[in-house]
């Protein structure tokens, strides 16, 4: 397939948007590392990320010549990563504000990082990964919402079951089984979202 402008302009930006989550996410995680603790991360991964996206929209252009589905697939896998990290970063983002990883406001706090980072998904993928020209966006709008909403509520069980039942877990802190708990929750709630946007 040809890139076109779209393809590396968009490609770009979510490799820089996804760097920055990264970072945020890793900020608070508090890892001792020392290679984090010097700095590098912050302008390594600004830097790379980026350069690494558009490397996977070339190759993926060139695997796929005249297969449009496949280009389709090798982009909705970069709007899948991307969303995971909306959804991780702004997790973290509100933990950080907060200072609250556990309980009630967790839940809450998991609940509006998947409702955003679904609508991203929505934006991302009708409009670039499949561009889709299909006109009657509200009824398609209303039936990924749906599917989405069950998917919030799987999500937010799964998160909120092995952060608040489970608890933190092989001496992680509170804000580190947060992440599990939500990186969890991704994929199996990633898995319900394929079927449910397949289906319906």
């Amino acid at each position: 397939m040809q890139l076109t402008k779209k393809d590396w302009l968009i490609t770009f930006f979510i490799g820089e948007i996804s760097a920055w989550l990264l970072i945020l996410m890793v900020n608070n995680l508090e890892l001792n590392v020392e290679f984090i603790k010097q700095g590098h991360l912050y302008w390594i991964l600004p830097i790379f990320f980026p350069i690494f996206c558009l490397i996977w929209i070339k190759l993926i252009s060139l695997i796929s010549q005249k297969k449009e589905s496949l280009f389709q697939f090798g982009k909705f896998v970069l709007v899948g990563g991307f969303n995971f990290l909306v959804d991780i970063g702004i997790l973290n983002l509100l933990i950080f504000f907060s200072g609250i990883a556990v309980g009630y406001w967790y839940s809450v706090f998991k609940g509006i990082s998947f409702l955003v980072a679904n609508i991203n998904s929505y934006l991302f993928n009708k409009n670039w990964a499949f561009s889709s020209k299909e006109k009657d966006t509200g009824k398609q709008f209303l039936t990924f919402f749906l599917v989405s909403v069950v998917g919030l509520i799987v999500n937010n069980i799964v998160a909120s079951g092995i952060v608040n039942l489970v608890g933190p877990q092989f001496g992680l802190n509170a804000g580190q089984w947060g992440n599990i708990g939500a990186i969890v929750a991704s994929m199996v709630a990633m898995g319900w979202n394929f079927i449910g946007y397949k289906m319906f």
